[in-house]
């Protein structure tokens, strides 16, 4: 662990801190340029590193909450957020993630995973066959808040608000920069809601060397990724983020046909 009393930057363990930096900032460009991917991939990477699944699972959850709080503001400085589908999105979540919290203490969540996969790897395929075809024009999106409930239900069970809203706004027609800003603005509340509830059951102790370098690169990432969300056109956004959901589900499918595969440990 890393002492909180040293002040001295020499003498700070950056050489330890840097494989876990890059792999912070690699996880967070991803999701802040396109609304998912930070769970999936920092796990990944921590796992390839050598942390433990269940170790690795754990260092995430902490630093996300922190990291999709850096992405939501570098979004809101971008004018990459709607604010008022913001609030139609954020209290249902909060609801959402807190009835998360509850079943998953109480009852088994393995028999919803595979639906919930196959269903994102549907509305990726829907978003690569129709980015080039049908420009986005931003419309009111409907059923917001039950999307926002379930996808805040998800996140607490083990992952998945990123794919879950950015997708379905997308699919509905949300212009693509505004549902991925808008997504990562609001998770950053379902994700404190979530961490806050669980910390009564799994303590807080001191960032470790991996959580401490995942949230320095995550931090330094949010920003780019924003950045680049706001200059990628509209229809390459969606096929990129179609094969990201895509690609997350099928990992998930197969991580629970050929199970333990740690590499997707969580979605």
């Amino acid at each position: 662990m890393i002492d909180a009393s040293v002040l001295s930057l020499d003498m700070i363990p950056w050489s330890d801190l840097a494989p876990f930096i890059v792999a912070g900032f690699l996880a967070q460009l991803v999701d802040s340029g396109l609304g998912m991917g930070f769970g999936v991939l920092a796990n990944s990477l921590l796992v390839l590193l050598g942390l433990p699944p269940g170790a690795a699972s754990a260092v995430t959850h902490r630093v996300e909450g922190f990291t999709s709080g850096a992405s939501g503001l570098a979004h809101a400085l971008q004018r990459n957020v709607d604010w008022p589908l913001f609030g139609r999105l954020v209290l249902p979540g909060i609801l959402g993630g807190l009835l998360g919290v509850w079943v998953l203490t109480s009852v088994s969540m393995a028999i919803l995973r595979p639906a919930v996969l196959a269903y994102l790897a549907a509305v990726g395929l829907y978003l690569i066959w129709r980015g080039p075809r049908r420009p986005q024009s931003y419309r009111r999106m409907k059923l917001v808040g039950p999307l926002g409930l379930f996808a805040g239900f998800l996140d607490a069970s083990g992952g998945g608000w990123g794919p879950m809203v950015t997708g379905n706004l997308m699919a509905q027609g949300m212009t693509p920069r505004m549902a991925i800003g808008t997504a990562n603005a609001a998770e950053f509340f379902v994700s404190v809601t979530v961490l806050t509830a669980f910390i009564g059951r799994l303590g807080f102790h001191s960032f470790t060397i991996a959580a401490s370098g995942l949230l320095i690169g995550g931090i330094v990432a949010a920003p780019c990724g924003a950045f680049v969300t706001r200059r990628i056109s509209p229809r390459r956004l969606m096929e990129l983020t179609g094969a990201i959901l895509v690609a997350l589900s099928l990992g998930g499918l197969v991580s629970l046909m050929f199970s333990p595969i740690p590499l997707f440990a969580r979605l």
